[in-house]
């Protein structure tokens, strides 16, 4: 059976697909199937009724937050991130996205964070990793042009609608990380640096 759902941290995570719009070079895809014991390699990609249908077997009271995060980008299949998130938001259960910044260039016919805003997510964790646009195309390998800035645009989009961001980044000598702590003070987000183990677009914590 696929692993859909897992828990960590005292969250339940929401594994939606393994295909990313990046190759991050320090990304747990290039060297393990998953996190915490957990297989995350999915046959198929779950639909929104089998999503819910896992959920609905879970007691998600005792999680802090619902969080989509696996081992791939969650906003490739964003009808399903914000149909899920409805789901839960009907059940008043704080959810969080953990995303590399790319869901603008992934779904150009759609305004995202107003979507992302009006289904009531409640947090939104972005991996930046990089204080330049050199070298986050050198670390972080976007398949899209521009990515950088259209990330930055993101984060800077989402406070703007009053959505909480965090800015994350990964704990290597290659990254400035006073100069990305730095620049999250500038777009008025929290900062976090995660372990290199941590890894992945998706940080999984």
């Amino acid at each position: 059976m696929d692993t859909i759902c897992y828990e960590a941290y005292k969250n339940l995570y929401i594994n939606l697909t393994n295909r990313c719009s990046g190759d991050c070079i320090f990304c747990i895809r290039n060297f393990a199937d998953g996190v915490h014991g957990y297989n995350l390699r999915l046959s198929t990609e779950p639909s929104i009724d089998e999503v819910i249908e896992v959920l609905e077997k879970q007691d998600l009271s005792k999680y802090e937050e619902i969080v989509f995060a696996g081992l791939g980008e969650p906003t490739l299949r964003f009808e399903v991130v914000l149909a899920v998130t409805h789901w839960l938001k009907n059940r008043h259960l704080k959810v969080r996205l953990n995303t590399n910044g790319h869901v603008a260039l992934l779904n150009p016919e759609k305004n995202v964070i107003l979507e992302l805003k009006n289904v009531g997510i409640d947090f939104i964790s972005v991996s930046l990793n990089a204080e330049s646009e050199e070298k986050y195309n050198e670390l972080c390998r976007p398949i899209h042009k521009n990515a950088y800035r259209v990330v930055l645009n993101f984060i800077k989009g989402a406070r703007k609608a009053g959505i909480d961001i965090r800015v994350t980044v990964v704990n290597m000598f290659k990254i400035d990380v006073d100069n990305c702590k730095k620049l999250a003070e500038k777009l008025d987000s929290e900062f976090h640096v995660r372990a290199l183990y941590e890894s992945a677009n998706n940080e999984i914590y």
